[in-house]
C-alpha cells in the first residue's frame, strides 16, 4: 500500500504543478508518466490502463489515456453494454474477474497499442473519478490476454482500494487536463 500512497502523492504534487502550467503537451507526457505508475503499481502493462474524461456538453467518454486510443472513439453516457458508462452512471467501482465472458463494448480492445498485438479484456477494474460528487472521468485497469488463465490473477479488493486511492488525485488531475481535452 506504501507505493499507493507514494503515487497518490506524486499524483497531488502533480495536479498542483499542472494548474501553473496550461500545456497540452506537459499534459499528455503526465499522463503517460501516470499510466505507466499505475500500471507498475497494479501490476500490469501500460496498455492496460485506460483514463477516460466525461464530456458534459457531448455527454460521453473520451480517452485520455492511453494516447493510441484518444483519437478512435468515444464511449456515450447512455451505452447499455460499456462498462465505463455505467461506472459513470452509478458513481460505483467494481471488479469483472470474468469480462470476455460479460456483453460488452469491445470496440477499443481491438485497437493495436504500440508493438503489442490487441487482446481481449479478460479482467477489469472500473472506478469513477470525481470532484465534488459529480463523476468527471473512468479509471479503468485491465488485464488483457487470449484466456482469462493466460492474462494472469484475478483482480482483488486490495487492487481495487488501490485503484479507488488513485481516483481523487486523478480527480484533481482530469479538472486540469479536461477543459483542454474536451472535443
Amino acid at each position: 500500500m506504501s507505493t499507493t500512497l507514494s503515487l497518490v502523492s506524486e499524483l497531488e504534487r502533480l495536479a498542483t504543478a499542472l494548474a501553473s502550467h496550461k500545456s497540452s503537451d506537459t499534459a499528455e507526457k503526465a499522463l503517460i508518466s501516470i499510466s505507466e505508475r499505475i500500471a507498475k503499481g497494479i501490476g500490469v502493462r501500460y496498455d492496460e490502463v485506460a483514463i477516460m474524461a466525461v464530456s458534459s456538453r457531448w455527454k460521453h467518454l473520451y480517452f485520455l489515456a492511453p494516447v493510441a486510443l484518444k483519437n478512435v472513439g468515444y464511449v456515450p453516457l447512455s451505452s447499455n453494454s460499456a462498462l465505463a458508462a455505467r461506472t459513470a452512471r452509478e458513481n460505483r467501482a467494481e471488479i469483472v474477474n470474468n469480462f470476455a465472458a460479460v456483453r460488452h463494448a469491445s470496440v477499443f480492445e481491438g485497437v493495436k497499442i504500440g508493438q503489442e498485438s490487441a487482446e481481449a479484456i479478460q479482467k477489469i477494474i472500473s472506478a469513477p473519478i470525481s470532484v465534488g460528487g459529480r463523476v468527471i472521468g473512468i479509471l479503468q485497469v485491465s488485464r488483457k490476454g487470449s484466456s482469462a488463465k493466460t492474462a494472469g490473477p484475478d483482480f482483488t479488493s486490495e487492487d481495487l482500494a488501490k485503484v479507488v486511492a488513485l481516483c481523487a488525485p486523478l480527480g484533481k488531475l482530469l479538472v486540469h487536463l479536461a477543459a483542454e481535452s474536451e472535443t
